[in-house]
């Protein structure tokens, strides 16, 4: 009875670590100044489908694992209505995960926090929007009517906050 289970949950984590074999290498980069974000969906961590829209000013990314932490740790300190009045929108790149661990662990702790963030759950979504950036730091990208006219890097809560003040 213990191979069997043993089986079965080795079975299960292969499968959640799994990747696709998706050529991410000819991708065009959607983060370059005069590219159109505007229309561009993607699903929050509450699964809900949200659109960026030409109203929207600001949107920062964290491709990694510390950067993603210091967006939430800095978001965590401001008012629920923080992003909304600084026509901002925060995106997260959760793709390089194991399918296994987003499930179990990262969705559901995302799900808990208090302001909204969309998700990159995709190997080629996640390369269109890497291409050329550099993941180290959080990606600051001005838009107007939609439209990147700037990009910029944070790599502290400080930084952040002057880059989303900044507009």
């Amino acid at each position: 009875m213990k191979k069997i289970i043993f089986a079965a949950l080795t079975a299960l984590f292969l499968i959640g670590c799994g990747s696709d074999a998706t050529d991410t290498k000819n991708v065009e980069a959607k983060l370059a100044v005069g590219k159109n974000l505007a229309g561009t969906t993607l699903n929050n961590q509450n699964e809900k489908s949200v659109t960026i829209k030409p109203e929207t000013k600001v949107v920062f990314f964290s491709f990694a694992k510390p950067t993603g932490h210091l967006c939430n740790e800095f978001l965590e300190t401001k008012p629920a209505e923080y992003l909304a009045q600084h026509n901002a929108l925060y995106v997260a790149d959760v793709s390089a995960a194991p399918s296994l661990i987003k499930s179990m662990f990262i969705l559901p702790d995302l799900k808990e926090l208090p302001f909204e963030i969309l998700l990159i759950n995709d190997d080629t979504l996640s390369a269109e929007f890497s291409k050329g950036i550099d993941k180290e730091s959080v990606v600051v990208v001005y838009l107007d009517n939609g439209v990147i006219t700037k990009i910029t890097n944070a790599a502290s809560k400080e930084q952040l906050e002057k880059a989303i003040s900044a507009k």
